[in-house]
């Protein structure tokens, strides 16, 4: 299954959109090296990827939350600590052997935890930004 910024995932922000194409793109290839095959491979530049993806957006959207007063902030930002914990967790679980098939499985885990973010709480604030633009 490909991941894909469907009407239901966008934001109305071009920013956000935008670094959430790139969250996408980048679970697609973990995902398609999975289908080959090279899943084991493919984990670790992708968790590196998740990992500073998360930290730089997250931080572009508290950003905003901040700048135009988002009434949402405090559980957005909480949503995100705890989530960078988890995705944390996680990945420091993979053994340096490499990862096993239960690893891929949480770590794709964590991805439909943040989707469903995106579909619910980002979305929320993106109608928030836009009525102040």
């Amino acid at each position: 299954m490909k991941y894909e910024l469907t009407k239901d995932l966008e934001s109305g922000n071009a920013i956000i959109d935008r670094e959430h194409r790139e969250l996408f793109a980048a679970v697609n290839r973990l995902m398609d090296a999975c289908g080959m095959g090279k899943g084991r491979s493919a984990l670790e530049p992708a968790v590196k990827f998740l990992l500073d993806y998360v930290n730089k957006h997250f931080a572009h959207e508290e950003e905003l939350q901040k700048k135009y007063g988002y009434p949402g902030y405090a559980p957005h930002h909480t949503f995100h600590e705890n989530y960078k914990r988890k995705l944390q967790e996680v990945a420091g679980a993979i053994p340096a052997a490499g990862p096993s098939v239960a690893d891929l499985a949480a770590i794709n885990g964590q991805i439909g935890v943040l989707i469903s973010h995106i579909r619910m709480e980002d979305k929320k604030l993106g109608a928030f930004l836009k009525s102040k633009s």
